[in-house]
């Protein structure tokens, strides 16, 4: 399978998912959760559909190589799981009767890979040769 068919089929997945799970916060977590936790799962959707939107952008990139293109969707996909995967636990996990808590400093680690992501992008713009 192409590198640029992986990514398609990625950034697919995560925007479903994205549309699911903001569908779900907003009809069937609202009454459950509290404000701030709603509106942290939502921050969860966002980043995640963003970052889809993102990876389509990468596949459809004729001037970057396949090596940056590998690097840029493994970055993006870990940042979003670890990001947004862990937004979504802590925000549910009045829910649950396991305590995420111990995810808390994984979110941070997961938004320093969508920052690399990007970063690496403006890197590989930078560097192209015309």
């Amino acid at each position: 399978m192409s590198m640029e068919k992986k990514i398609f089929l990625v950034a697919s997945f995560l925007g479903l998912i994205a549309v699911v799970l903001g569908a779900f916060a907003a009809h069937g977590l609202r009454d459950a959760l509290d404000t701030t936790s709603l509106e942290s799962f939502q921050t969860g959707v966002r980043y995640q559909m963003y970052h889809a939107f993102f990876l389509f952008v990468i596949g459809l990139m004729p001037q970057l190589q396949h090596q940056q293109k590998k690097r840029l969707f493994w970055l993006t996909l870990l940042g979003v799981f670890l990001f947004s995967g862990s937004i979504y636990l802590l925000a549910t996990n009045v829910l649950t009767p396991i305590n995420f808590g111990f995810l808390g400093p994984i979110t941070p680690i997961g938004g320093l890979l969508l920052i690399s992501a990007w970063g690496l992008l403006g890197v590989c713009l930078l560097k192209r040769k015309k």
